[in-house]
């Protein structure tokens, strides 16, 4: 009888003990967490909460040293979206996007698959290919303004076979898609090497199986490749389109925007607002329409990613 109130005061230390060391550790995290997070607070917290602050506001070249900008809610924001400039700015943005994401994606997707596949030289013909992906992003807009000159190498290609090429960087319906070529030229190899690391992942063993089944190609492709790359699609899709929503350089270098607001993005148009009609709050503004839209897609991706894991 004795037994079983001693024993249940045993387990109640042990219990006691557990979770005192726990909450230690729980203290310990948060500690070597502390500093992460201050220098997270302090070099991205501060800027956006300001940026948000200051899209409020009327500040510009004219009241910024006085500091006698007014508060005017979101004036900044109804301008914008009553400017038919922005709206082609707004469009551009998801349309350069979207078509970065398709191709770069589909043509990594492929590089992928055949890269995986165990031939001479693969390793060489990969590292080449990752040139482009490791060159600066400035060296990369230089590339790009030489190569769609009027005279550059790829009307020099096409006058070759009896096409007459348009004037790229200077045309409204031709400059966008030539910015579109030079960014998914960088972007390929990003999306191949994350790809190819998910196809290693998956073992030999099931296409053996299903082979021995009778799966042809085809079928192995979209049963088994897709489905067990499902998370690592969905990181790479989410990743490009963060990288390619924020482009900024290769546009500015390219084509600083024109003609006419053909090639200009969120990123552009915020700093043309910013740094060269100095109208801060419309430039902050900008930037906060381009952190929600990157927002809204983040907690997509975290709904979806719970979706799966559920």
């Amino acid at each position: 009888m004795l037994t079983a109130p001693f024993f249940r005061k045993g387990l109640d230390i042990m219990q006691k003990r557990m979770i005192s060391v726990s909450a230690q550790r729980r203290k310990e995290a948060y500690f070597f967490i502390l500093p992460a997070f201050v220098y997270i607070l302090l070099v991205m917290g501060y800027p956006m909460v300001y940026n948000a602050v200051l899209s409020l506001k009327n500040m510009n070249v004219k009241n910024l040293k006085s500091g006698a900008s007014v508060f005017i809610g979101f004036q900044n924001y109804a301008e914008l979206f009553g400017n038919e400039t922005f709206l082609l700015v707004l469009k551009n943005t998801f349309v350069f996007t979207i078509a970065c994401l398709i191709f770069q994606f589909t043509i990594g997707f492929a590089f992928a698959l055949f890269f995986k596949q165990n031939f001479p030289l693969s390793g060489i013909i990969r590292g080449m290919i990752l040139i482009s992906y490791m060159m600066p992003m400035a060296v990369t807009g230089l590339l790009g303004k030489n190569i769609f000159m009027n005279d550059g190498l790829v009307n020099n290609l096409l006058k070759r076979i009896g096409i007459i090429g348009p004037e790229w960087l200077t045309n409204t319906t031709s400059s966008l898609p030539a910015v579109i070529i030079m960014n998914c030229w960088v972007g390929i190899p990003f999306n191949m090497l994350l790809l190819i690391s998910g196809l290693t992942s998956i073992s030999n063993d099931v296409y053996e199986s299903a082979m021995i089944d009778g799966a042809n190609w085809g079928q192995r492709f979209f049963l088994i490749t897709l489905p067990l790359m499902k998370s690592a699609i969905f990181a790479v899709l989410m990743l490009g389109f963060i990288y390619t929503f924020r482009a900024f350089d290769l546009m500015y270098i390219m084509t600083k925007g024109g003609p006419l607001n053909s090639t200009d993005v969120l990123g552009t148009y915020s700093y043309m607002f910013s740094f060269t009609q100095f109208q801060f709050s419309k430039g902050a503004a900008t930037a906060m329409v381009l952190f929600a839209c990157l927002f809204v897609v983040g907690m997509f991706y975290l709904h979806l990613l719970g979706k799966e894991e559920e």
